[in-house]
C-alpha cells in the first residue's frame, strides 16, 4: 500500500478567496441534503449556490439559501418550481463558472442534460438516467461533450470512486478495457456480504431498508436495473455502444411481486426466502458463495445478476456496502486493475459531487 504526502505549507494569512463558481442544485433529497451540508464547510469557499430546488418549490433568495434549515424551508417556502427562474439566477453575477448539480434520479431532468451543456452551463450529477438510458441519449451527450460542455459524472458511478476517471485516463494512454467485472451496488454487496444462511433474507433486507441502505423500495435495488445502468455508462466509456437491451439482466424479484405497489411488496418479502435459501445452500455445498456481480466480457456481452463465486474471487472478500470494479485491460492483463470501497451512501456521494463542482474553477 503506497501513500502520497503533501507537504505543509507554510503559515500564512487565511484569505477566503472570491466564489468564483455559481451553482443551482436540484434534489434536495439524501444526497443534495449532505451536499447542502457540504457547502457549509471552508472546501466549497469559491462555491455560491445561487438556487436550488426540490420536486415542488425553489428557492433564489440569497438570505433564503444562506440557511442551514434550506431543506426543510424548501417544503413549504419558495416560489413554485420553475426552471426559467433557477437559470436566470445562474446567470446572474460574474462567476467564471455556471453549473447546474443534478442530485435527483428524475429521467426527465436527466433528459436535459445535454441542452443544458448546449447552453452553455456545465453539469455535474449523481443521476444515472441518460448516461445510463437509451443510446440516442448518450450519444446526444457526448455531443453536447464534444462541443466544450463539462460533465461531472463520478458521483454515477461508485458513489465517487476513481471508476470513469480511471478508465478515462486509460483510454488516453492507448490502452483499452477487455473484460469488466464486479459488485457495482452497494446495498446488494451488504446483503450477500451478510447472508450465510443464518438469516432469512427478507429479515436482512428490512434491515437493510432500516439502516438506509436500499432505496424505500427495495426492488428499485434488486431488479438489478440500477446495477444495468452503473455497466452501460462503464462500458460506453469504453467504447462499447450497448442499448439497454442489450444487458442480460437476472434480477431478484419474482414476477408475482413486481406489480405490487411498495407497501403489499413489503409485506410479502418473505416469499424471497426459499429460492435464496436453495440457491445458497447450493453455492454453500461446492465451497461458493453468493454475489450479485455485473460483467462484461471481450464481445460486449453485458450480464447482471447473482452468481456463485469461490472464496478466492476477490468479490467473496468485500465488507460492508463496498463496491468493486475489477478492469482487465491490454495493459492490466495478467492481473485486473482492482479499485474498491464503499460505493454507497450520501456524504461519499457528496463528496463526489464537490469534487467535480471543484474541478470546473
Amino acid at each position: 500500500m503506497s501513500a502520497v504526502l503533501a507537504a505543509q505549507a507554510p503559515a500564512a494569512a487565511s484569505v477566503a478567496p472570491a466564489a468564483s463558481i455559481a451553482i443551482v442544485l436540484l434534489g434536495t433529497g439524501v444526497v443534495g441534503g449532505a451536499f447542502l451540508k457540504l457547502l457549509n464547510t471552508p472546501a466549497a469557499a469559491s462555491v455560491r449556490l445561487v438556487g436550488a430546488a426540490n420536486s415542488r418549490r425553489q428557492q433564489t433568495e440569497p438570505h433564503s439559501l444562506a440557511s442551514r434549515h434550506l431543506r426543510e424551508q424548501l417544503n413549504n417556502l419558495g416560489e413554485p418550481r420553475n426552471d426559467t427562474g433557477l437559470l436566470a439566477a445562474l446567470d446572474a453575477g460574474a462567476a467564471t463558472a455556471r453549473v447546474i448539480v443534478d442530485a435527483t434520479a428524475s429521467a426527465a431532468l436527466a433528459a436535459r442534460h445535454a441542452e443544458w451543456l448546449g447552453r452553455g452551463y456545465h453539469v455535474v450529477t449523481a443521476n444515472k438516467a441518460l448516461a445510463g438510458g437509451e443510446l440516442p441519449g448518450w450519444r446526444a451527450l457526448q455531443a453536447a461533450i464534444a462541443q466544450g460542455g463539462r460533465y461531472g459524472d463520478a458521483a454515477t458511478v461508485g458513489a465517487g470512486l476513481p471508476v470513469l476517471s480511471t478508465l478515462r485516463r486509460l483510454r488516453r494512454c492507448g490502452d483499452a478495457l477487455l473484460t469488466l467485472e464486479g459488485v457495482f451496488s452497494g446495498s446488494l454487496s451488504w446483503l450477500f456480504n451478510q447472508y450465510d444462511g443464518s438469516r432469512p433474507f427478507s429479515a436482512l433486507l428490512r434491515e437493510a431498508r432500516r439502516l438506509g441502505y436500499t432505496e424505500p423500495d427495495p426492488r428499485s435495488d434488486l431488479s438489478g436495473e440500477d446495477v444495468a445502468r452503473k455497466l452501460l455508462i462503464i462500458a460506453r466509456h469504453a467504447g462499447f455502444a450497448l442499448g439497454v437491451d442489450e444487458v442480460d439482466v437476472q434480477g431478484l424479484v419474482p414476477e408475482p411481486l413486481r406489480a405490487l405497489d411498495a407497501e403489499a411488496f413489503l409485506a410479502r418479502l418473505e416469499e424471497l426466502d426459499e429460492p435464496l435459501a436453495e440457491l445458497h445452500a447450493g453455492a454453500r455445498s461446492r465451497g461458493n458463495v453468493l454475489r450479485f456481480l455485473a460483467r462484461l466480457n471481450q464481445r460486449g456481452r453485458a450480464r447482471v445478476g447473482l452468481v456463485e463465486v469461490p472464496p478466492e474471487h476477490p468479490a467473496a472478500r468485500l465488507y460492508g456496502t463496498d463496491n468493486q470494479f475489477a478492469l482487465t485491460t491490454t495493459r492490466y492483463n495478467t492481473q485486473p486493475l482492482v479499485i474498491q470501497g464503499p460505493g454507497a451512501g450520501p456524504e461519499v456521494t457528496a463528496q463526489a459531487l464537490l469534487g467535480d463542482v471543484l474541478a470546473l474553477g
